[in-house]
């Protein structure tokens, strides 16, 4: 009766082969497949959207924003609101919704009917017509600080190039961060996508507070730049700023905890 159990044994075995191989296959296409599933769900673009209330209609909007914000607004489509302080926007609010993929923002659509609805009925009647928005793609091998690693103050540059002097600006900015580095300052760089005019957007994010911003707090910016950058190398950088750099101004932004997702 020994030999009949030769046939199952080796059946099994087979099976169990079988089995390994189908699996092993399986895992191999997985590794061969994740760098492309990584890069596809990339978290580093920020939405961003300006509002303006009405004069007259401020505390009704506050508080139908941060009840749309924390009704609607979680994991990719988390929403932190900023007032602005300073700057031709003052008085406006400036919305930023993500970190997210753009494979995400691919299926968000409208989020719900009940969303749209939302701000439409109970937001946005008291809004003035006047808004603006767009797409920003973080750079992390321009900035000092990790994207989600944020402040509730920050200073926010907007720099345009000229036409066809964008590489020229991304020099100028990467010897900007080794000035950074040196002088400890927190700074997130940002491309604008599709939303208007080409623009880098430098966010200075204060984790002291606004006392970083006074004199004395570091040593002078020629200094640091010139002691990381070389000898004379300041007057190169306001030589490059105005041979390439179209447009340049900055502006004040608070957080508004408030009226942000939880």
């Amino acid at each position: 009766m020994q030999p009949q159990s030769i046939p199952f044994i080796h059946q099994k075995n087979s099976n169990m082969r079988h089995r390994f191989n189908a699996k092993l296959s399986t895992f191999l296409l997985f590794i061969m497949l994740a760098p492309f599933c990584g890069i596809g769900q990339t978290k580093n673009v920020i939405s961003t959207h300006r509002v303006f209330p009405k004069m007259d209609k401020v505390m009704e909007f506050e508080k139908a924003l941060a009840a749309h914000a924390q009704k609607y607004h979680s994991g990719d489509v988390h929403w932190r609101v900023f007032a602005i302080q300073s700057g031709p926007d003052i008085g406006g609010y400036h919305i930023t919704e993500g970190p997210k993929s753009w494979d995400s923002e691919d299926a968000r659509g409208d989020i719900s009917p009940e969303h749209q609805t939302d701000w439409n009925k109970n937001v946005a009647i008291y809004l003035t017509d006047r808004q603006s928005g767009g797409y920003s793609v973080y750079q992390d091998s321009l900035s000092t600080v990790a994207l989600g690693d944020f402040s509730d103050k920050i200073n926010i540059t907007h720099v345009y190039p000229k036409v066809g002097q964008g590489d020229e600006v991304v020099k100028i900015i990467k010897k900007l961060k080794k000035n950074w580095v040196a002088a400890g300052v927190t700074v997130a760089v940002y491309t604008a996508s599709s939303s208007g005019p080409g623009q880098y957007t430098l966010v200075t994010r204060y984790k002291q507070g606004l006392k970083e911003r006074a004199a004395g707090f570091r040593k002078p910016f020629k200094e640091t730049y010139e002691s990381v950058n070389g000898e004379g190398s300041y007057a190169q950088y306001l030589k490059d700023v105005a041979d390439y750099v179209q447009e340049s101004w900055s502006e004040l932004l608070f957080l508004r905890k408030d009226l942000s997702s939880k």
